[in-house]
């Protein structure tokens, strides 16, 4: 496939939430191809990426704007509204905010952020909590939110003293735009009064109504789910798609977009990870599916430890870095589980990660990197401990096996005491151990309910009976494969999901 050379421009079409009527996904396409485009990619803020050549740039900007499709010829001008709405009913259960109250408030947006808006719900990791400039999170309160707002180029965090009402949500963002933006060096010179001037400024230029106290923020421990391939949802299924080049084909999406319409499903998502997820597939309708997946050939069971890693948008060299790192961590049998990883070659990307390989200014000619964690290995956390400075590339994966090995160690410390784990096995562990285990007849891989199967979005806990179309994460046999296997016949092997 031709991809675009380096003289290429970018062209950025936001989908507001990450959610694309597969109809408008199709009118931005046919632009695409019209002028030349035969390969896009996904931005880490949800939207969609053209990269075009300077000659054909007017004529994609006209054929979009023909078809109601408004682009950005700048990306950073007005970037695309993040939400979380692409992981509720797939990667959780939200409690109040489903996918109405997230398609309102976003009808609501009756103007063009200039500021980065995230919508997210308090009970997921999938889409990060704290990369915008206004980040809304669920509270426990049914159509509240907490707001905490990142002023630009300080990254300062704050933590708006009320919680905002749904209805609200857009109105108050474009008051704190207002406000902010023409002034915001301002609040740079005292980044402890910031917060409460800003409050100030935006409370008396925009009287709300009732105002509820906001209580402190709970965020869940990080755990990203295996965002990969089908799998089950309730009665239904859910199909992700992840490119390793981070670059999808005009023509696989038109396919995808014409198959969503022909099953009715309607949309597509697009995550934080640059990949797809399309909800609401009916299991009947699953060789359709496959057969996009086959013409196209496309490969939809990566290993999880590529999946965790974020990179700048249009950045061959970050991603190539991505590559030789997941390369060394894979030879090296590195465990990566509960980590996620960013490399940052350029200042405010809005990255995160629990992990940051960081660019760092050096002698001509000699590349080197800084190495970052958060204190608690949480993405979410804004404290960051600097691990290593000045570390050349070809040290760079031996240097994030050591800090791997330092968060396990670390992981493990915290975990209970072997005399604790025997005294609560007894009561906790109530399943006999001649109960049999569903066991792949082909590669011999068990399935235990009590580890469940993470990395496809099987919870701890869910018994066999309720996975009728899972299959082998090994060998991808499906469940009709499977075989009672009485566990104390093979003691010895290792159950899905059982830590190494």
């Amino acid at each position: 496939m031709k991809a675009a050379d380096a003289s290429a421009q970018v062209v950025a079409v936001n989908l507001s939430g990450g959610i694309v009527p597969a109809g408008d996904l199709l009118a931005v396409l046919t632009a695409a191809e019209a002028a030349g485009i035969e390969q896009v990619q996904l931005g880490h803020r949800q939207q969609l990426l053209l990269a075009v050549e300077p000659a054909q740039r007017r004529a994609l900007l006209q054929a979009l704007a023909a078809a109601g499709v408004l682009a950005e010829p700048d990306p950073e001008d007005h970037p695309n509204i993040v939400s979380s709405y692409v992981g509720e009913d797939v990667f959780y259960s939200a409690a109040w905010l489903r996918e109405g109250v997230y398609k309102d408030i976003l009808d609501l947006f009756d103007y063009r952020p200039r500021l980065k808006i995230n919508l997210v719900d308090s009970r997921q990791t999938f889409v990060p909590f704290f990369t915008g400039h206004l980040n809304f999170i669920a509270a426990d309160t049914s159509n509240y939110w907490h707001l905490h707002v990142r002023f630009p180029r300080t990254g300062h965090l704050y933590a708006w003293p009320h919680l905002v009402y749904s209805e609200d949500v857009p109105v108050l963002s474009a008051a704190v735009e207002r406000v902010l933006l023409p002034t915001v060096g301002q609040f740079d010179n005292d980044l402890t009064t910031a917060g409460a001037r800003l409050y100030a400024l935006v409370s008396a230029a925009l009287p709300l109504g009732q105002r509820v106290v906001a209580g402190p923020l709970a965020l869940p421990p990080f755990m990203l789910p295996y965002y990969e391939g089908f799998n089950r949802s309730g009665q239904q299924l859910w199909l992700g798609i992840y490119r390793r080049n981070e670059q999808f084909s005009v023509a696989f999406l038109r396919d995808l977009a014409r198959v969503c319409l022909q099953t009715r499903v309607g949309q597509l998502c697009t995550t934080p990870w640059k990949s797809l997820i399309i909800k609401g597939i009916a299991p009947a309708d699953r060789p359709a599916w496959d057969a996009v997946l086959c013409r196209h050939r496309i490969n939809v069971r990566h290993a999880a430890n590529e999946l965790n890693w974020q990179v700048e948008d249009n950045c061959p060299a970050g991603l190539a870095l991505k590559h030789e790192l997941v390369r060394y961590l894979h030879e090296e049998d590195v465990r990566t589980y509960q980590l996620c990883f960013a490399i940052k070659t350029r200042p405010q990307t809005g990255l995160f990660g629990s992990i940051i390989i960081r660019s760092q200014p050096g002698r001509p000619g000699a590349e080197q990197y800084e190495i970052l964690h958060t204190r608690d290995f949480n993405p979410n956390s804004r404290d960051f401990v600097s691990f290593r400075q000045q570390v050349r590339p070809d040290m760079l994966g031996w240097y994030l096996a050591e800090l791997c090995h330092q968060f396990y160690t670390q992981a493990g410390a915290e975990m209970p005491r072997e005399e604790e784990v025997a005294v609560l096995s007894p009561v906790e562990n109530s399943r006999p151990a001649t109960t049999p285990l569903p066991r792949c007849r082909r590669c011999l891989t068990v399935y235990d309910p009590a580890y469940g199967d993470p990395e496809q979005g099987v919870a701890p806990g869910t018994p066999w009976a309720a996975l009728p179309d899972y299959r082998c994460p090994t060998c991808e046999a499906p469940a009709t494969g499977f075989e009672a296997w009485e566990e104390s016949v093979g003691a010895g092997l290792s159950a899905i999901g059982a830590a190494p």
